[in-house]
């Protein structure tokens, strides 16, 4: 669930059930449902990250506006989905607007100049310059 994680796991489970405005066994049971993933220590010691009270915050929103836990999990799973793709297509549309200004460039290269007189050929030619 937690792939994005960017901040360093530092908080215990009671500061951070604290600062989340929860209990720690409501922690303990959102971990089971695999709504939110701590880091372990080396003890087995839950520590959490602000990215994860993030999370936690989230979560409370998603149950006051009355999803149950499995909701807010799909909830959170396609908010990370959308994050992802929003990240994914931002980097197609940098990649495409590179790839067009290099054919841009290309194309200035392989053009050559055209003179501005007009030339007529064959019959044409004939006809409209009846003096040659």
């Amino acid at each position: 669930m937690n792939a994005m994680r960017r901040t360093k796991a530092v908080y215990v489970i009671s500061v951070a059930a604290e600062l989340a405005g929860v209990h720690p066994q409501t922690l303990r049971i959102y971990e089971r449902k695999g709504l939110v993933e701590p880091e372990r220590t080396p003890g087995g010691s839950r520590r959490y990250s602000d990215d994860d009270l993030a999370i936690l915050r989230r979560i409370q929103e998603l149950t006051d506006d009355g999803l149950n836990l499995a909701g807010a999990k799909r909830v959170l799973e396609l908010e990370e989905r959308i994050a992802r793709l929003e990240a994914e297509l931002a980097e197609l549309r940098v990649s495409a607007h590179e790839a067009v200004e290099r054919t841009h460039r290309q194309y200035r290269r392989d053009l050559v100049p055209l003179s501005q007189e007009i030339a007529l050929y064959g019959d044409a030619a004939r006809l409209l310059r009846p003096d040659r």
